[in-house]
C-alpha cells in the first residue's frame, strides 16, 4: 500500500545538514550550522582527525589496530556502487574483479567549492580528478598487482576531500569469487579470502557487508566470513543493494534478521545508468517513499545519506571506545621499543677489548655447562626445565633402558627359532649337545633386532646436548651477535664430530655382544638354575601320553602353547629348551651391560666435552679468518643488529609522534 502521506523530498544526513536562518538587517539567508553539525565538529572530527593523523604517521606496522570500516561483499553484490554515491566519484568498473587491491578510501567534507583527490602507493603521491579517478586507480592497480587478472594486499590510498562528503575512512576489498575466471590465479578464492579475514579479524574492525537484494543473504560468502570473526554481528553493519530489482520480501528479510545484522540494515538503490549523484538520491528517496512494497521499510534504514550517517556515528562510537587502548598500546610498544634498545651491544673499539669479550664469553658459557651438565646445578635455568640436563639426562637413560628390556612380542610360536636354528647347525656328534654356533647364531639374531636403538639413543642425546649448547651460547652472546652464529658454528662443529665418534662407539658395543658370549655376573647362573629346574617338567607335558594339555607355564614366559611340538623328538626338544632358557638369561645380562657402558661413556664424553673439548673448538673458529671467523669480528655491528637499532629508532619516533597525536584528544574526553 502506497504511503500518500510521505513528502518526496531530498534527505541530507543530519550530520551534514546546514539551516538557513536570516541575519539581522539582511535580505539574504545566511547558512548557518545546525546544532548536530556543531555536535559533531566539536565532539566526532577531532577523533576522526586524530585516528587520520595515526594512520598518516603510519602506527598499524607498530602492530596497532585502527578502527577501520571494512567493505566486503560477493562479487557483483553493488560493492562499487555504494562507495561511489558515498564518495560521489567514479570507482572503475567493468567485468570480473575491478577491485585487486585493497583500496583504502579516505573521505573528508571539506567547504571549498573545489575538490581535492589523489592517489598514494609505494611512497608516491599522484593527484588526480573527478574525471579521470577511476582510470587512474585502473594504473596504480597495475603497478602494485600487475596488468593481469590477480590480486596483491598492498593496499592504494584514495584521498577525496570534496563538498557533500561524509566523513569515513574505508576499506574496499576485492569481491569474492569462487571460481577463477578470464585468466585469474588457480587460488583466487584463497587469495581473496585470506585477504578478507586479514582486515576483518581485528576487533577494531567494522564490517560493512554488502549485499544484494536479489540473493539469499543466509548463503553470501561474505555474510559466512564476517560471522567467523564477529560471530554475534556486534560489529557488522549490512547494506542492501539493489533494493528496485528484487522489493518482494525486502522488508521481511531485513527485519528477520536471520544472519545476526547487530548494527542493523541500510537499505540503497544503485545509481542507474547516466544518472548524476544528486538524481540518484532523488530518485532513491522517490522509491522509498512511492513504491508499494518498499515504502513499508522504515525510513530510517533506507537510503545512501542514511548510510552515510550511521557509518559516521558508529565509526566515531568504535573509536571513542578504542581510544583508551590505542594509547595503552602506544605507550606499551614505546617502552618496549626503548627498552629494546638499551638492550643492544654497545660497540668495542679496541681489538683488545674484544678479545678480552671473547674469552668473556667463552669463559661464562663453559662454567653454565660445567654446572648444568655435569655438577647438576641449574640455578641458572630454574624454571627450564629442559635445561636442568642431568636430570634431563638419566630420564633419557632410564627410558632407554626400559625400551631395550620391553620384551617383543613372540613372531613365532615357543621354541620354534631353537629347533630351526639346532636343525641347521647339526652335525655328526653326541646328541642332546649345543653347538655354539647355534647359540651365537640366536645371540646374533637377538643383538640385530635391538642395535638401532642405541645407535638412536645416543644421536638423542647428543642433539639433546646440541640444544643446551646453543641456548648457552645464544644467552652468553646475545649482546654479540657479530660473532655469535661463528660461535653456534663451532659448537655444532664440535658436536658433529663427538656424534660421530659416539655412534662409532656405540656400534662397537652392540658388534662385541654378537662375537662373545661371556659374563661373570652370578646372576646368569641363578637365572639359568631357575629356569632349567622345569625342563623335565617340560618334556613330559610335551610328549605325555592320553590327556595332553594345550599349555604349559614356564616362568618367565608365562602360559605357553605346547601341542605344536609333539612332532618332535625329545633329544631335539632337550636342546631347545635348555638354549632357550640359557639365551634368555644371558640375554638380560647382554641389555643391562649395554645401558651400562653407554652410560659410563657417556658421562666421560660430556666431561670430556665441557672440560676441554668446547673452549679449544670456539678459540679455534674465532681465530681462523678463513672459515670466517676472526677476533676482530666483535669490532663490527652486524647489519642484522644495525637493522633492529634503525627499526626500534623510527619506532621510537613514531610512537612518539603517535603519542603525541593522541594526549589532546584523550584530555578532551
Amino acid at each position: 500500500m502506497v504511503n500518500s502521506k510521505k513528502k518526496v523530498v531530498t534527505k541530507t544526513p543530519p550530520s551534514l545538514a546546514v539551516v538557513k536562518k536570516k541575519s539581522r538587517g539582511s535580505k539574504d539567508d545566511v547558512p548557518v550550522e545546525a546544532p548536530i553539525v556543531t555536535s559533531y565538529n566539536d565532539r566526532i572530527r577531532p577523533l576522526l582527525d586524530t585516528v587520520d593523523t595515526l594512520r598518516n604517521l603510519n602506527v598499524m606496522k607498530e602492530g596497532i589496530h585502527l578502527p577501520t570500516i571494512v567493505v566486503v561483499g560477493d562479487q557483483s553484490s553493488g560493492k562499487s556502487s555504494v562507495l561511489e554515491s558515498l564518495a560521489g566519484i567514479s570507482l572503475p568498473r567493468g567485468q570480473g574483479i575491478c577491485t585487486r587491491v585493497p583500496l583504502v578510501m579516505r573521505l573528508q567534507r571539506s567547504s571549498s567549492p573545489e575538490p581535492e583527490i589523489w592517489l598514494e602507493y609505494r611512497n608516491k603521491v599522484v593527484p588526480t580528478d573527478e574525471e579521470n579517478i577511476a582510470e587512474a586507480i585502473r594504473a596504480a592497480t597495475n603497478v602494485i598487482a600487475g596488468s593481469g587478472k590477480g590480486v596483491s594486499d598492498a593496499p592504494l590510498t584514495l584521498h577525496v576531500r570534496k563538498a557533500g562528503v561524509p566523513d569515513l575512512t574505508m576499506v574496499d576489498l576485492p569481491g569474492i569469487t569462487r571460481v577463477p575466471v578470464n585468466g585469474q590465479p588457480e587460488n583466487i578464492y584463497e587469495q581473496i579470502s585470506g585477504m578478507i579475514m586479514k582486515y576483518i579479524e581485528p576487533q577494531e574492525s567494522i564490517i560493512l557487508n554488502v549485499l544484494s537484494a536479489t540473493v539469499d543473504f543466509t548463503t553470501c560468502e561474505s555474510i559466512r566470513m564476517s560471522r567467523k570473526v564477529d560471530k554475534t554481528g556486534q560489529r557488522t553493519l549490512a547494506v542492501v543493494t539493489k533494493a528496485d530489482m528484487a522489493p518482494e520480501g525486502l522488508l521481511q528479510k531485513v527485519t528477520a534478521d536471520d544472519v545476526s545484522i547487530v548494527l542493523g540494515y541500510v537499505c540503497v538503490r544503485n545509481r542507474v545508468g547516466d544518472e548524476t549523484y544528486e538524481e540518484a538520491r532523488i530518485q532513491e528517496e522517490l522509491l522509498f517513499k512511492t513504491h508499494l512494497l518498499l515504502s513499508l521499510i522504515d525510513e530510517d534504514i533506507v537510503g545512501i545519506p542514511v548510510l552515510a550517517q550511521k557509518l559516521m556515528l558508529i565509526q566515531a562510537s568504535m573509536i571513542a571506545r578504542c581510544l583508551p587502548e590505542i594509547v595503552r598500546k602506544i605507550n606499551q610498544k614505546l617502552e618496549t621499543a626503548v627498552l629494546e634498545l638499551n638492550k643492544l651491544p654497545t660497540v668495542i673499539a679496541t681489538t683488545g677489548e674484544a678479545l678480552m669479550k671473547l674469552m668473556e664469553i667463552i669463559g661464562s658459557a663453559k662454567e653454565s655447562l660445567l654446572r648444568i651438565l655435569v655438577q647438576g646445578d641449574f640455578s641458572e635455568y630454574p624454571d627450564d626445565q629442559n635445561m636442568h640436563c642431568t636430570a634431563r639426562l638419566a630420564d633419557m637413560l632410564s627410558q632407554f633402558s626400559d625400551d631395550l628390556q620391553a620384551k617383543p612380542k613372540d613372531a613365532t610360536e615357543f621354541l620354534m627359532d631353537e629347533i630351526k636354528i639346532l636343525d641347521e647347525c647339526k652335525c655328526v656328534g653326541l646328541p642332546n649337545f649345543i653347538p655354539r654356533s647355534a647359540f651365537l647364531a640366536i645371540l646374533s639374531q637377538h643383538v640385530h633386532d635391538i642395535h638401532d636403538k642405541p645407535v638412536e639413543f645416543i644421536k638423542k642425546i647428543w642433539n639433546y646436548i646440541e640444544d643446551v649448547i646453543s641456548s648457552v651460547i645464544t644467552k652468553h652472546s646475545e649482546k654479540f651477535p657479530q660473532i655469535q652464529s661463528s660461535i653456534k658454528r663451532a659448537g655444532r662443529n664440535l658436536i658433529s664430530k663427538i656424534k660421530e665418534q659416539s655412534v662409532n662407539r656405540v656400534i662397537e658395543i652392540v658388534e662385541m655382544e654378537k662375537l662373545t658370549d661371556y659374563t661373570c655376573n652370578p646372576d646368569y647362573m641363578t637365572c639359568l638354575t631357575q629356569k632349567t629346574n622345569q625342563q623335565e617338567s617340560f618334556i613330559y607335558a610335551v610328549s605325555k601320553d592320553g590327556n595332553k594339555p594345550e599349555y604349559f607355564s614356564v616362568t618367565g614366559f608365562g602360559n605357553l602353547k605346547i601341542s605344536h611340538l609333539r612332532k618332535y623328538h625329545s633329544h631335539l626338544l632337550h636342546p631347545a629348551f635348555d638354549m632357550k632358557m640359557r639365551i634368555t638369561s644371558y640375554w638380560t645380562i647382554v641389555l643391562r651391560r649395554i645401558v651400562d657402558n653407554l652410560a659410563l661413556y657417556l658421562q666421560l664424553s660430556v666431561k670430556h666435552l665441557v672440560n676441554g673439548q668446547f673452549q679449544k673448538e670456539i678459540v679455534a673458529e674465532m681465530v681462523d679468518a678463513k672459515a670466517g671467523g676472526g677476533v676482530e669480528r666483535v669490532l663490527e655491528e652486524s647489519p642484522l643488529v644495525a637493522s633492529k637499532r634503525e627499526k626500534l629508532k623510527n619506532s621510537i619516533k613514531l610512537l612518539k609522534e603517535s603519542k603525541d597525536a593522541v594526549a589532546a584528544i584523550v584530555d578532551q574526553n
